[in-house]
């Protein structure tokens, strides 16, 4: 009897990475995809030869699943190192360290003691807060918590931004991150301090990969990689408080007269001023802005929708404006003619910021609770819903951060209405100081000053 063979295993062609949807750790946008995790597992996977395939699951339950099923080869979810996950798995190098804080709402007591709390703790299941509580419930045994399945932890901070829940517990990141949409937001008592954050590696048969993602760590760190994404997508970044228009009208008179030509040449269809308000909301009108996911310029331009319009230097302002306008007006030309003309701007930016696929989807979302899918005012109140997992698992595409766009429309129809005023003002004192029965004068005086305060529609 001849001896067996053994069964040929084929080499890997591509790197499965489990992760969560996060702004920290992986999402898709109108700008491509994102996040720590995400560049860090791209480079992985280039480092090893392999295509990457970024594998979304709902809560860290399914992720620990899927692990030990073999159904991915690694977990990239920003997740902390912890005694329970060092239990399950094997552990890989730390990729940067956050705080765990208490997080509590803007106008409630400050907390000061954690088992003097006005109220109950909500953290998600499986998370590293869950391990953290149960080891200060040792010694302050009055201690309690809830735990969240369903919930991200994205869907926890919102719940304390409107009220509905009194604390959670968040990385110190996510926290910085996300107060810049929610600035209800307030950081409490830190529970503990510089957790490393790893990936998690199946706890049999992964010597080889570990071997490779320890080599692979230590390189990044020497060519200082780590460090430049620690900066890119953590270091405080100071934006404009839209409450307070000083900055933006100082912008006005220092930085809009060398572009506002270009932006009047080339904005076809669109109200010059909603291409300079859209400018604005994207790079401060800076030429040489810069953002995490590689968009660069004046409009902030993506290299392939650079290519695509035909725009051969981001960093020409000049450029990027023609470029932008172009790609702006290709968004309104491609929304369904259902939705108003006065109302398709506002589609097509946040088109513009998330990607027209996420707003379809969010159109459908609308139809589907008896909504009306061509009106912003609908649509609007539900493309928060696209960050919910019980909301965007049905989707076509996925996961998007919908907050961010409503926020980005709502920043750009406030620069919008600013610039409208401004325009009109000027408009007025022109009027005021143009001597009396010019013809000129005659055909102005038919324009009431009421009518030049009101922003003009699309």
């Amino acid at each position: 009897m001849e001896p067996e063979q053994p069964a040929y295993i084929a080499e890997p062609t591509e790197l499965v990475v489990g992760t969560l949807y996060g702004p920290q750790i992986f999402f898709t946008s109108g700008q491509g995809d994102s996040g720590y995790d995400y560049e860090m597992a791209q480079r992985f996977a280039k480092y090893l030869d392999l295509d990457l395939q970024m594998k979304p699951f709902a809560n860290i339950g399914e992720l620990y699943a899927a692990l030990k099923k073999g159904e991915i080869d690694i977990i990239a979810a920003g997740l902390g190192d912890t005694p329970a996950r060092r239990e399950q798995f094997r552990v890989g190098p730390p990729l940067y360290r956050v705080n765990q804080v208490l997080v509590y709402r803007q106008g409630t007591p400050i907390p000061k003691n954690i088992n003097n709390l006005d109220g109950e703790i909500t953290v998600i299941t499986d998370s590293a807060f869950v391990d953290t509580l149960t080891e200060l419930q040792k010694s302050n045994p009055d201690l309690v918590w809830n735990q969240e399945k369903d919930k991200d932890a994205e869907e926890l901070l919102a719940m304390i931004a409107t009220g509905d829940i009194p604390y959670t517990i968040a990385d110190s990141t996510s926290l910085d991150i996300n107060r810049r949409f929610m600035p209800e937001l307030r950081e409490g008592i830190v529970l503990r301090e510089k957790q490393p954050v790893v990936w998690l590696l199946p706890a049999n048969n992964s010597d080889k990969l570990m071997s490779q993602l320890l080599a692979f760590w230590h390189t990044e760190k020497r060519s200082g990689t780590l460090a430049h994404l620690n900066e890119k997508y953590f270091a405080h970044v100071k934006r404009f408080d839209y409450v307070d228009t000083r900055a933006f009208i100082r912008a006005i008179d220092n930085k809009l007269p060398k572009y506002q030509a270009t932006f009047e040449k080339y904005a076809g269809d669109i109200d010059w001023r909603k291409l300079a308000a859209t400018a604005y909301q994207e790079s401060h009108w800076n030429p040489n802005a810069r953002s995490p996911t590689g968009v660069r310029g004046l409009m902030m331009l993506t290299l392939p929708t650079a290519k695509q319009m035909g725009i051969k230097n981001r960093l020409d302002p000049y450029q990027s404006i023609q470029g932008g306008a172009k790609y702006l007006n290709s968004m309104l030309e491609r929304l369904p003619e259902s939705i108003p003309a006065s109302q398709r701007m506002w589609f097509a930016l946040a088109s513009y910021n998330i990607g027209l696929g996420h707003v379809e989807d969010a159109r459908k979302l609308a139809q589907a609770q008896g909504l009306n899918p061509s009106a912003w005012r609908d649509v609007k109140s539900v493309l928060p819903l696209l960050q919910k997992r019980k909301y965007y698992k049905k989707t076509r595409y996925g996961y998007a951060r919908g907050n961010e766009a409503v926020h980005y429309v709502d920043s750009i129809r406030r620069y919008y209405d600013t610039l409208v005023w401004i325009d009109n003002q000027n408009k007025l004192i022109e009027l005021e100081k143009a001597p009396f029965q010019t013809a000129e004068n005659t055909e102005a005086e038919s324009i009431q000053p009421a009518d030049l305060t009101q922003p003009q529609q699309p």
